[in-house]
């Protein structure tokens, strides 16, 4: 009664509105700029099951704008860290975090353990795996998405209602839509919509209010100008997805297949010679590492120090979890560097393997 008392005095939701917040189960994907205020208002409220996929760590430039994270996060994949800081911030729900990517492979499973489903993802490729897993599914999807200055908000798939892909039936072509670290974003512009994505969530369970179904919320916040559009449902565009469930799970993500090639075990590095070894995480990731020779180079720097890539030589690349390193190899192959590879596991194993390798090597010497 204490904590929910400003919610139970309000005449439209009272104790029973409270009740079905307690009882509803939410899933964001993306614990990223909309995901964290999402997720915050979502658990203050009392969302009683409160889901969290994100396979990215917390970076120094998240802190502009990830307003969940602080630097005790860094390094900290963000699905556990967001779930550990709600819990300090309600106790009594459930949180369950999931750190891994959200794939054909396990969307499916996910979104039938939930009520309502909230797209905080910054990439188009997890927006339309997304819609067509809640068309499957049939679940309620709450749509957020940032550019620079302006923000779209509407829920998809609630009531019969229209899909994404009634909105836009194709995604871009790859590489000609970039993301806020190739164009930035005003940092409380996700805080703005991500509030927005949290309320729609809150009005589908409460039963109260206009969802914007049908409609696209657009906001400018230089201007603070707003305007709604109207989305008609493509039956055809349903139908397409509902056709096609069947084989749903034997898709792949196009952002997997892109450096499916370019991936290599650390037990496959071992058996080359002449090896630049380059780390892309950010200098406070990077530890101090007696007697290995490896090039330290921040992923938002490599394509200015260039210079520093031996063009003689194999190029590893390492990361936290393999994929930065998958950037990396994408942007240098693009720049015309050849022969380069993402190495599969994580730093810290990288880092221990090739170490203890280094110290047997000079033993035998």
């Amino acid at each position: 009664m204490n904590r929910y008392n400003r919610h139970i005095i309000l005449s439209d939701i009272g104790q029973a509105g409270q009740d079905k917040l307690l009882n509803a189960k939410v899933l964001v994907v993306g614990a990223g700029g909309l995901g964290c205020p999402i997720l915050q208002y979502l658990a203050a409220a009392g969302i009683g099951t409160l889901g969290i996929i994100d396979f990215d760590v917390v970076e120094m430039s998240n802190l502009q704008r990830q307003v969940l994270f602080g630097t005790s996060s860094l390094g900290e994949n963000k699905a556990e860290a967001a779930k550990k800081r709600l819990e300090d911030l309600n106790n009594d729900i459930l949180i369950i975090a999931y750190p891994e990517r959200l794939t054909y492979q396990n969307a499916i499973d996910l979104c039938n353990e939930y009520d309502i489903i909230v797209d905080g993802s910054d990439n188009f490729e997890t927006r339309y795996l997304v819609n067509d897993a809640c068309i499957i599914t049939n679940k309620p999807l709450v749509f957020g998405a940032i550019y620079k200055f302006e923000g779209q908000v509407s829920v998809f798939n609630y009531q019969n209602g229209p899909s994404y892909r009634c909105l836009f039936p194709n995604p871009p072509q790859k590489d000609t839509a970039p993301n806020c670290s190739e164009i930035g974003v005003l940092g409380v512009l996700p805080g703005i919509i991500g509030s927005m994505q949290a309320n729609e969530v809150l009005k589908i369970i409460l039963g109260i209010g206009n969802v914007l179904s049908g409609k696209l919320f657009c906001y400018n916040a230089l201007t603070s100008q707003t305007s709604t559009l109207k989305i008609n449902k493509s039956e055809e565009q349903i139908e397409l997805v509902l056709k096609e469930k069947h084989n749903f799970k034997k898709r792949q993500l196009e952002i997997d297949c892109e450096f499916q090639s370019d991936d290599i075990s650390i037990e496959d590095v071992l058996n080359f010679e002449n090896i630049q070894f380059i780390d892309v995480r950010e200098a406070h990731e990077q530890p101090k590492v007696d007697g290995l020779k490896i090039t330290h180079i921040p992923l938002n720097q490599l394509e200015n120090n260039l210079e520093k890539i031996d063009l003689s030589k194999q190029k590893m690349i390492i990361c936290q979890s393999g994929m930065r390193s998958k950037q990396a190899v994408s942007l240098l192959r693009n720049s015309g560097i050849l022969n380069c590879y993402s190495i599969k596991e994580g730093a810290l194993d990288i880092i221990e393997i090739l170490n203890k390798k280094h110290k047997a090597t000079t033993n035998d010497r």
